[in-house]
């Protein structure tokens, strides 16, 4: 399936050595060589790069190995097909318009049988599952908030927590999306989570052999979360997502999060911080 990657932070930085390791995955080290795609976020504009060729030797990719675009939220997405063949209009982060802000998303798993009437309000361009699920939440998010000014992830985390469990009854559904200012990630099946902040370490990537000294690119005050299916990193603190879990990320910090019911009751969850909180503001 695909690699998902977000980064989440209070100050523009650059994922050039994340996006080194994770793009390796794109038909060096991993197998997922159908595509790919960066979505930058500056406040309420986005700036989207796709491209249909392998993210570990296409010409775009090396671009973005190699030249620094800052960013307080970044969304990535190295593909393996699934449903809709390999070209353009199927690569993911996809990215919308909704209350004056760019919304971008991207999908890891395979939805059976999810074919939701769509109102006209926000249509795929492509074939696949992942941008139907795109298009059919913010279709309802739109239903529910009706406002022209932007809602804050406090009203909008519980709608997403629950569209996420809709839309996953039809299968494996780990997702990432954001408007700029918060990061949702939902984890059907796979996701972990780290948070880098002072004194940062040196770390070393899990798909090459390279090391960067973080603490020479970021200062005292700096704080940033990263996700992504699989570790990026070798000797940092991963954490999993529990099964069927949305969090919630703005500046580089963890605000919100949600485990289901079903998973409550049947144990999967022991730690207590892990049910759902809204202790923290953006």
């Amino acid at each position: 399936m695909c690699q998902l990657f977000a980064l989440s932070c209070n100050v523009p930085s650059a994922v050039t050595f994340s996006f080194t390791g994770l793009s390796a995955r794109g038909g060096q080290t991993g197998e997922h060589a159908d595509g790919y795609g960066l979505a930058f976020h500056d406040e309420r504009r986005c700036r989207l790069f796709i491209d249909e060729g392998r993210a570990c030797d296409a010409a775009l990719a090396g671009f973005l190995r190699q030249h620094p675009i800052r960013a307080r939220t970044v969304l990535a997405h190295i593909r393996k097909a699934t449903q809709g063949p390999v070209q353009l209009s199927n690569c993911h982060p996809f990215l919308r318009e909704w209350q004056g802000r760019h919304w971008s998303f991207c999908h890891n798993g395979d939805l059976k049988d999810f074919h939701p009437r769509l109102s006209g309000s926000h249509l795929p361009i492509g074939e696949t599952d992942s941008e139907r699920a795109f298009c059919w939440m913010l279709q309802e998010l739109r239903r529910r908030f009706r406002s022209s000014r932007p809602t804050g992830w406090a009203q909008l985390a519980p709608v997403i927590a629950e569209l996420a469990e809709r839309i996953g009854r039809h299968g494996v559904f780990n997702f990432l999306l954001s408007d700029g200012e918060a990061v949702y990630a939902h984890a059907s099946t796979r996701l972990f989570w780290l948070q880098r902040a002072h004194p940062f370490p040196t770390a070393h990537l899990v798909d090459h052999d390279i090391a960067l000294d973080l603490s020479v690119a970021n200062g005292p005050d700096d704080r940033m979360v990263l996700v992504a299916t699989e570790p990026l990193t070798r000797n940092e603190a991963w954490r999993p997502f529990a099964e069927g879990e949305l969090k919630v990320f703005v500046a580089g910090e963890l605000v919100w999060q949600h485990v289901p019911q079903a998973v409550m009751k049947a144990g999967v969850v022991r730690d207590e911080a892990s049910r759902t909180t809204l202790a923290m503001s953006a």
